[in-house]
């Protein structure tokens, strides 16, 4: 008889990670599933009469040190905290909030501010949104503590005055990190309810984190959102448990594995740069990113003079067009090496290049590595 393991957490992110998960099943490893939402004791009392070999769990600081206390290996994931007879695996958090400032960034955006709530990786991804920018730049920052009790794929809260009052009082044009899907969600609809200088994209644009598709896609506007690789994370916490049935000591250290691109959606389409010609060069670049387009054939169907578009970039966004069309389609090529296992020849076709090896050259030069070592890098 196989190995019995207890996988303990939401359904939102038992679904991050059963297709990872589904491999270990023919190792001999029988996964039994609780939810987190019961209540402690009655855990505890579930699995001291499966007396599994091993537990996965999501960390929750109502949970996480109650199932600890039952003395069985655990592998906790969502967590950079490292407890003891325990195993923790997490994104790096402050990698996601470092991905959404340098898009912004990029994007010509002056105004920045950042959405969180209470919980410790909100507070990583807003250090690491603060530190990609410098300490020369000013981030507005607004926590909403609703979000603590109210669950994952849930959408009714009703926005409180500060929240409100805070994004009345943002220099607009403003790009805003919300720190985790629903945030953004929760950001967009507040947006439409005061509908007094605070439109999405045009005067608010949005960038969530975790890319999950049915919050993103059920918002309004859908939303741009830094992706985590569920697939990535959900093997590692699959081979600590391996190690840990094979006898092997937990590590040290928590183990983190690297955030994905950003996923563009309507909620950020670049729109944020006062100059309409370099607004409809942007969005033209993120339309057609997938298409074999040139510098040429953007000036031609969208009647500018190449000489105007180019001074218009460097003044504004620090780079010549063909520089940002790269930035866009690396961005999209990292978000596939991170969550898919196509090979680098199709990745070059879903992310706009013309065949790997433009891809290869492309992506050395902004990247400093080959796309193999990148893919190779984030999944150690």
């Amino acid at each position: 008889m196989g190995n019995q393991v207890a996988i303990i957490m939401t359904e939102v992110f038992l679904r991050r990670l059963t297709p990872s998960l589904m491999p270990f099943v023919r190792r001999q490893q029988d996964f039994r599933i609780l939810s987190i939402h019961r209540p402690l004791d009655e855990l505890k009392s579930i699995l001291k009469e499966l007396q599994p070999s091993a537990i996965i769990t999501e960390w929750n600081p109502k949970i996480t040190e109650g199932l600890l206390e039952l003395g069985i290996p655990t592998v906790i994931t969502a967590t950079d905290t490292q407890y003891p007879n325990a195993t923790s695996i997490d994104v790096d958090d402050w990698q996601v909030g470092a991905e959404a400032a340098r898009a912004f960034a990029q994007a010509g955006f002056q105004s920045f501010a950042c959405l969180g709530n209470t919980t410790p990786y909100s507070d990583q991804r807003i250090e690491g949104f603060q530190q990609e920018l410098g300490k020369t730049i000013t981030v507005s920052i607004h926590r909403e503590n609703t979000f603590d009790e109210v669950r994952y794929s849930e959408n009714y809260t009703q926005p409180s005055r500060k929240m409100i009052k805070w994004l009345k009082s943002l220099p607009k044009p403003v790009g805003i990190f919300a720190t985790h899907d629903p945030l953004g969600r929760y950001l967009c609809g507040v947006c439409q309810q005061i509908n007094d200088k605070t439109n999405v994209p045009q005067d608010i644009a949005v960038i969530a984190a975790n890319n999950d598709e049915l919050v993103c896609g059920l918002s309004y506007p859908m939303l741009s959102s830094i992706a985590i690789p569920w697939h990535t994370l959900g093997t590692a916490v699959g081979e600590a448990v391996r190690s840990i049935l094979a006898g092997n000591p937990h590590p040290e250290k928590p183990i983190l594995v690297s955030s994905g691109g950003l996923v563009l959606r309507h909620s950020a389409n670049h729109l944020a740069v006062e100059d309409q010609t370099l607004r409809r060069a942007m969005s033209y670049i993120s339309e057609h990113l997938l298409e074999p387009i040139t510098i040429q054939s953007l000036c031609q169907d969208l009647n500018i003079a190449r000489r105007s578009l180019e001074q218009k970039f460097r003044e504004y966004l620090h780079c010549t067009p063909w520089e940002m069309l790269c930035r866009q389609r690396i961005t999209r090529a990292k978000q596939l090496l991170t969550e898919t296992n196509h090979p680098i020849s199709i990745i070059a076709e879903l992310s706009g290049f013309s065949d790997p090896e433009r891809l290869a050259v492309v992506f050395k030069r902004t990247e400093g590595t080959s796309p193999s070592a990148y893919r190779k890098g984030i999944r150690k």
